[in-house]
């Protein structure tokens, strides 16, 4: 689980970019710190980490089993014995309920401050939008031209994230709104307090419309909530038909599912009709829009579906 694989370790270094100025905030310093570690045996330590040019590890203890070891005898001679097999000791579950643990207080830490940052959205009336989706999908380019489809009708503005560069939040300023880039490092997907800093920088205007395109992954990002009224899935035809049920978790936490690329799906044999099957089966009330965000070919649909979202939602008041 994205939780406790490390990808959230708080060591991570993310940072914050304005391309309008360059500036760059750090959000999360990296930093020497000590977090517990699980072994099969259930009993936890810590490991005092230096997160400098070196990484070390010290170990207030050793864990000699499920290898040789020597065993000194009162005659002067030494034994090595070779078990030749290993020894996993598992004392109960202690080692299961920690991790779940563990889960739970990284997954209600994040929520708290989604819950915050969803009363906010609330109360200013701004529509907030997660897309996800694989890298290459085309988030940025259909970000792109809905900005320029939308701009002189409505406030758009962008949080951008990915492990490095600035240049999607750059692609974002050239189509007309403004934008910050989250840069997560090692992390595969955005927090609610990454996104709580970059609304602080952006300010959104009272009835506008927030997009954060997440991390180009379908995995992790099912699991975080930022406090968005809801999480837009994008696929692209050269991904193939079969996305929605190599990745039921993510197709289940969205409610619309953008099929893109659409303009290449007779050169490369794309079955439309078995992706929408395949996106149903998982999640049966997802709404289904096909497009190309290149050549425009059914943006409109979108386009007047996002008006929609935002001239209906109870949330402006």
């Amino acid at each position: 689980m994205c939780g406790v694989c490390g990808c959230a370790d708080p060591a991570n270094e993310v940072t914050m970019t304005d391309p309008a100025t360059g500036k760059t905030s750090l959000l999360r310093p990296g930093h020497a710190h000590s977090h517990d570690h699980v072994h099969a045996q259930g009993d936890p330590h810590s490991h005092p980490h230096s997160h400098g040019d070196g990484h070390t590890h010290v170990h207030p203890h050793d864990h000699s089993h499920g290898h040789g070891h020597d065993h000194s005898h009162d005659d002067g001679h030494s034994h090595p014995h070779d078990h030749g097999h290993p020894h996993t000791h598992s004392h109960g579950r202690g080692a299961d309920q920690r991790v779940v643990a563990l889960e739970a207080a990284i997954l209600g830490k994040n929520d708290a401050i989604a819950a915050r940052n969803r009363g906010w959205f609330e109360g200013r009336g701004v529509l907030a939008l997660n897309f996800v989706s694989s890298p290459g999908s085309g988030k940025t380019t259909l970000l792109e031209a809905t900005i320029r489809a939308l701009k002189d009708k409505l406030s758009i503005s962008v949080i951008e994230g990915d492990q490095m560069t600035s240049n999607d939040a750059i692609r974002i300023r050239e189509a007309g709104a403004p934008a910050v880039q989250i840069n997560t490092g090692a992390g595969c997907h955005l927090e609610a307090d990454m996104v709580a800093e970059a609304v602080k920088s952006l300010n959104p205007a009272p009835g506008s419309i927030l997009m954060i395109e997440n991390v180009g992954n379908l995995v992790c990002p099912a699991m975080f909530d930022l406090g968005e009224a809801m999480k837009i899935a994008v696929i692209s035809t050269t991904e193939g038909e079969d996305k929605p049920l190599k990745y039921p978790h993510m197709f289940r936490a969205v409610q619309i599912v953008i099929i893109n690329k659409i303009d290449l799906a007779r050169h490369i044999d794309f079955d439309e009709a078995a992706c929408r099957a395949n996106v149903l089966a998982v999640n049966p009330k997802a709404e289904i829009i096909s497009l190309s965000a290149r050549t425009g070919e059914n943006m409109s649909t979108w386009t007047i579906r996002l008006e929609t979202m935002l001239s209906t939602t109870a949330l402006f008041r």
